[in-house]
């Protein structure tokens, strides 16, 4: 029995949700976006929101429930309130700005990385040292803030580089005498 599977997903005032056969679409004031259940569970639009049921009593069933529950709430959440990730930039010179549709950063190399930014994300700097990545889709708002930190990960001697806000960079004694 899923413990995350047998909540029911609120809908909230805003969000108009269809469903049809295993094709599930929000639609919300920041946009609208869909997915395909699988076929080991089904959805159903109740009083107290969406309820997702496995169909039958498999072991693929009852892993799926939860994961499509899941993905059937960053849906309704994405669409009504979104998604957003910040990145802290740590290191002497290293900054970033927005210009036009690309990112650029400043991380130590010989050269400036320009990152364009994809369709249905926003990018913002706050600071030279902040980086705000939202959007509505909270898998491709993960996949941009990983790509942007994979151009400097943080090391483990200074702790420069570009790390999600609150992470812990577990530092290492250098060299001694």
């Amino acid at each position: 029995m899923s413990r995350i599977g047998k909540i029911p997903v609120p809908v909230p005032d805003g969000v108009n949700v269809q469903i049809v056969g295993q094709d599930v679409t929000a639609k919300g004031k920041l946009g609208e976006l869909s997915m395909c259940l699988v076929p080991e569970v089904t959805i159903e639009q109740g009083d107290d929101g969406l309820v997702v049921r496995p169909t039958d009593d498999s072991r693929v069933a009852s892993q799926m429930w939860g994961l499509s529950r899941s993905l059937v709430n960053n849906l309704v959440v994405g669409v009504s309130e979104g998604f957003q990730i910040n990145l802290e930039i740590q290191g002497v010179g290293y900054r970033a700005t927005v210009q036009g549709k690309s990112l650029n950063l400043d991380l130590g190399y010989s050269h400036q990385v320009q990152y364009p930014i994809p369709e249905g994300i926003k990018i913002a700097c706050a600071k030279p040292t902040l980086i705000s990545v939202q959007g509505a889709d909270r898998q491709r708002v993960g996949q941009v803030a990983a790509e942007i930190r994979g151009f400097r990960k943080p090391e483990p001697y200074k702790g420069k580089g570009i790390r999600y806000e609150g992470e812990n960079v577990r530092r290492k004694e250098g060299k001694k005498k």
